[in-house]
């Protein structure tokens, strides 16, 4: 009924006359339309302008300022056929179409993850929640010993015999400090009790853990790393910064077989169901590649999944595999090094001093490196050398002015110009420093969700008041033409995105003040953030994050439009449904393996 037929009746030119047809004109026009509509069932050319599916009657933000708003879409084939005006759109219906009415609904394209950590997020799934609002409810050090008690009967501890916690942040317990050895002591004594940092880079351990990681007093810090001890000794006191950890996660289980494809699959309905289409899997070790690549072999991903191995692996781990091509919903992106660590956690490297250092350091402390600058030159230089796209963590000035000065020395000889090479976090980065990105073809992917979940304590701790108005300067590096992306390094903090967008725009912290009003963004340049400039930054603004004709049709349904209501509203505005390459993902079953 939708073909447009090219015979019709003839009629009587008055209309209130009709025309009696003879049996002979009745037949030659009736045969002639059944060709017609033979020949566009059949035919390739004539069906090819024919959508399998129709999103009409909507809201349509498309992020393409050629054509920034439109009511209907037609997918076919899970690409964006035509986008336009309801009856444009429905024109390309036929026999088969799925019609689908949004009564107003905001359709934009579906949001994409700058930066996370995307197998973390699914490693959560064994590991007790002993985060504090509004992620968890540990006020505490005795509410995280009550969780982590708990943990000690779950199945996860039972199987692998380790009792893991994540997400404890000692800026929001009433103890404003670390929970100690002893204090994981009396969770067990006989199993190994591991309390990881909200911010991934800092874990508090009990004896039996220490005692199976090999840490003593005798045991010397490990270089980009700290062993933290009792005041007055050198015993360890069971907290661990930045690479020590790794003497920790060496011990963990294996994150490889069926144990860990499941939970690969259970996770992406949590990213699904807050519209994210294409996700990030951000410092990848070696055996979570291999777990990532027989997910995509045995089509598990309903997501698209970019990751980025780490730097100290890469090499070895990448080999002679492609890299920036999607195989089954999954690209090697390139590599992800770790220059510094967490302001939060206040590892940060910066150039001066932290307002408050933590207890025992000196007043001069401002932070420490990963790595000397020569070994920063070294690696930057071998992933220029082999074209490999770069992200970089880099939260304080000092670490951001490694990377810098890294890329500023391959920048002539590299054989990718269009390198992209991407700061991330660039939480303290300086205005001179955005002008240096400017010219030398940077991204910067800010941590603008710090604003919230950690700026009252930046401002009165870490930072101080003048230093900790301008972190994550997003409105500054868009006047400079840096197209930045934005991102909530999940699970560091949930992948939220609607919230995200909130934080850029409000900059409000959780005691409700705004932590620097003149670098808030306006509503779209935050969409903006998290759909076409993070598909740029994964050198995919090509295949998605707008909503334009031949792309893909990954589009997230929202209740509201986020360009007219209220900015403190922006992080209740709910995702009603994600589509992914024009098929529904969110509500829906995940699917098994």
């Amino acid at each position: 009924a939708s073909l447009r037929c090219p015979f019709s009746f003839p009629t009587s030119p008055f209309p209130s006359v009709v025309r009696k047809q003879t049996s002979t004109e009745f037949k030659m026009l009736r045969n002639a339309n059944l060709v017609f509509l033979a020949l566009a069932l059949a035919s390739p050319a004539l069906a090819a302008d024919t959508a399998d599916r129709i999103l009409s009657q909507g809201n349509v933000i498309t992020v393409d300022p050629q054509n920034p708003r439109a009511e209907a879409i037609a997918i076919r084939d899970g690409r964006i056929l035509a986008v336009g005006t309801n009856e444009e759109i429905l024109a390309l219906s036929g026999p088969t179409t799925a019609v689908q009415i949004l009564d107003g609904k905001t359709v934009l394209p579906g949001f994409i993850d700058a930066h996370g950590h995307f197998s973390m997020q699914a490693q959560l799934t064994f590991m007790r929640n002993i985060a504090s609002a509004p992620v968890g409810a540990v006020r505490s050090i005795p509410d995280l010993q009550r969780e982590m008690r708990a943990q000690v009967e779950a199945p996860m501890t039972k199987a692998t015999g380790w009792v893991i916690g994540f997400g404890y942040d000692d800026s929001l317990l009433a103890e404003n400090r670390h929970p100690t050895r002893e204090e994981l002591d009396a969770v067990s004594k006989e199993r190994p009790v591991v309390a990881l940092h909200v911010s991934l880079h800092l874990a508090t351990a009990n004896s039996k853990a220490l005692e199976l990681a090999g840490i003593t007093a005798a045991s010397e810090d490990p270089a980009g790393g700290i062993i933290r001890r009792k005041p007055g000794s050198r015993e360890p006191d069971g907290v661990l910064e930045e690479s020590a950890i790794r003497l920790l996660l060496e011990k963990l289980p294996t994150r490889e077989g069926p144990q860990a494809l499941l939970p690969l699959i259970a996770v992406q309905q949590t990213y699904a169901r807050q519209g994210i289409t294409t996700a990030q899997d951000g410092a990848t070790d070696p055996a979570v590649l291999r777990t990532l690549q027989q997910a995509a072999k045995a089509g598990m991903l309903q997501i698209d999944v970019v990751a980025f191995p780490l730097w100290e692996t890469a090499v070895a781990s990448i080999g002679d595999q492609a890299v920036g091509t999607y195989q089954n919903g999954l690209k090697i992106g390139g590599v992800k090094m770790v220059l510094d660590g967490s302001p939060q956690g206040k590892t940060a490297f910066l150039t001066k001093p932290y307002e408050v250092v933590p207890p025992g350091l000196k007043p001069e402390y401002r932070g420490y490196p990963a790595m000397p600058d020569n070994k920063v030159a070294e690696y930057v230089a071998v992933f220029a050398e082999k074209g490999w796209p770069l992200l970089a963590h880099a939260n304080g000035d000092a670490a951001a002015d490694q990377l810098l000065a890294a890329v500023a020395a391959v920048s002539e000889t590299r054989p990718e110009k269009d390198h992209r090479t991407v700061m991330i976090h660039a939480q303290t980065v300086r205005e001179d420093q955005l002008d240096r990105m400017v010219e030398l073809g940077m991204i910067p992917s800010f941590f603008v969700a710090h604003t919230f979940f950690w700026g009252d304590w930046h401002r009165d701790s870490v930072l101080g008041n003048e230093r900790a108005q301008k972190i994550s300067p997003a409105n500054t590096a868009g006047k400079k033409g840096l197209r930045y992306t934005f991102h909530n390094d999940s699970p560091v903090v949930p992948p939220d995105m609607m919230r995200l967008i909130w934080t850029g725009v409000n900059r409000k912290t959780r005691s409700g003040q705004t932590l620097g009003w003149q670098e808030r963004v306006t509503p779209m340049e935050a969409i903006q953030a998290v759909t076409i400039n993070a598909a740029r930054q994964h050198f995919d603004e090509g295949t998605r994050g707008s909503i334009e004709p031949g792309k893909l049709a990954d589009l997230v349904i929202l209740d509201q439009d986020p360009l007219t209501a209220p900015v403190d509203s922006l992080a209740s505005i709910a995702v009603i449904e994600t589509i992914k390459k024009g098929k529904t993902i969110y509500p829906t079953t995940p699917r098994t393996p």
